[in-house]
């Protein structure tokens, strides 16, 4: 076959990673035009914090040793008919965001040579096909949680829900990161993406520039508006990568409000749970992820390094070690939010439904792997040698520690697994895709 006939054969895929190219250029050319207006609209340059980041290096033999630990995670809970992973350890269902959190972790292991090529290839070529074909909540997006085996819509505890329970505009905002990225770096899977983003009806996320989620409620599906201040925007991020219209959404002004933690504005939203239903947590993950994923912008860096620096500041204070994020946990009530600031309290930690759960503190493993990855300080070193013992070789990652007790958090997660790799990954690689250059 000659050159002509390869590029004819290849040009629908060329054209569209030259979309994807041309909306991407697009981002970068109004981030940089922005820039200086969307500094003096949100951060008070007389009263900027800065906390010295680390150079990208080489992993040491330990750091090494902790991704195949978390690779082992992965190896344990993969479904070989779907190429679907558990998000918890042994329990088989899984959400979007849990699903992107694999997909970064399995991106990760390759470019570590933690897997060959070929097993790279493999993994991804079934989850993409499982993808483009699991059923849509209305036919439209992802339902919030499928069964891994047999890709079945299910509701949060892992039962049939024939109709679904509604989608997340959150968690297909994670996942459009990672098929993003396979696009740039994986040219070779750009059909099997394209497939899903054909399938996916992504502009139903968007009403107005806001992120829309849906809640079946009875035979009814209510649509509201979705994310607070960090994942929010962390979200948005990538469905305007692809050149969707996120324009409230990416907008950090809108409802921005500082608390003052310990001598430190600390950016929150100002969105009260009272008034709209939804709580407003200050946690580590969506700054740790932009950063891994996208590399901050000044405003989203000033934000991050606020968050992070409250929570040592915290430590030298009340000598109490500190990162906080949301996690599983393994005793009820499952699944709690540890955070900065939420629901009108500093230091909050309470469950989805907002009820509170400060016995279950913890520091979080991905917060603090996270952390030191990108600022790689003495008060980083101290936690990582905190948590350096929280794994089961065989199994993976645990969560955390218990703030209280002291004892390990033993829940393994998909999650906790694949932000470890994607930090490790950063540590060595930098930033996947760069938003501030």
């Amino acid at each position: 076959m000659n050159i002509k006939q390869n590029l004819t054969r290849a040009r629908s895929h060329i054209i569209f990673i030259l979309a994807m190219i041309s909306a991407f250029s697009l981002v970068i050319a109004l981030e940089k035009i922005e820039f200086d207006q969307r500094v003096s609209d949100h951060v008070d340059v007389k009263d900027m914090v800065q906390v010295p980041m680390a150079a990208s290096r080489d992993l040491t033999a330990d750091e090494l040793n902790a991704a195949h630990i978390a690779w082992q995670y992965f190896k344990n809970n993969t479904i070989d008919k779907t190429g679907m992973v558990n998000s918890v350890d042994n329990y088989e269902a899984s959400t979007m965001w849990d699903t992107a959190s694999y997909m970064m972790g399995l991106i990760s292991a390759e470019r570590l040579n933690i897997i060959k090529k070929d097993e790279f290839y493999d993994r991804s070529k079934r989850l993409l096909i499982s993808l483009a074909k699991m059923p849509l909540y209305n036919n439209k997006l992802p339902n919030k949680s499928y069964n891994t085996q047999s890709l079945a819509m299910v509701d949060y505890g892992n039962k049939a829900a024939p109709e679904g329970i509604g989608w997340s505009a959150i968690d297909v905002g994670r996942i459009m990161i990672p098929l993003n990225i396979m696009v740039w770096n994986y040219p070779e899977l750009t059909p099997l993406v394209r497939n899903v983003t054909n399938y996916w009806e992504l502009s139903a996320l968007l009403k107005k520039g806001n992120l829309i989620g849906a809640l079946r409620k009875g035979r009814k599906t209510d649509y509201l508006q979705e994310g607070r201040l960090g994942y929010e925007e962390y979200a948005a991020k990538s469905l305007q990568l692809m050149g969707l219209d996120v324009s409230t959404a990416i907008d950090y002004k809108t409802w921005l409000n500082y608390i003052e933690i310990h001598g430190l504005k600390i950016p929150t939203d100002a969105r009260t749970p009272e008034e709209f239903h939804a709580h407003n947590y200050v946690v580590s993950e969506p700054y740790i992820l932009g950063q891994f994923e996208y590399g901050w912008d000044q405003v989203s860096k000033e934000f991050a390094e606020r968050v992070y620096l409250a929570q040592q500041r915290h430590y030298e204070l009340t000598d109490e070690l500190t990162a906080v994020s949301e996690d599983n946990i393994d005793q009820p009530p499952y699944f709690v939010y540890n955070t900065v600031f939420t629901d009108g309290k500093a230091w909050n930690t309470i469950t989805d439904t907002g009820a509170d759960a400060s016995e279950f503190k913890t520091i979080s493993t991905k917060a603090v792997f996270g952390w030191h990855m990108i600022f790689e300080n003495d008060y980083t070193r101290l936690l990582m040698a905190t948590v350096k013992d929280l794994h089961d070789p065989k199994r993976g990652w645990y969560s955390g520690q218990y703030q209280v007790s002291g004892k390990p958090n033993k829940a393994i997660t998909a999650n906790t697994n694949g932000i470890i790799l994607e930090s490790l990954a950063y540590k060595k690689f930098g930033s996947l895709i760069s938003m501030s250059k």
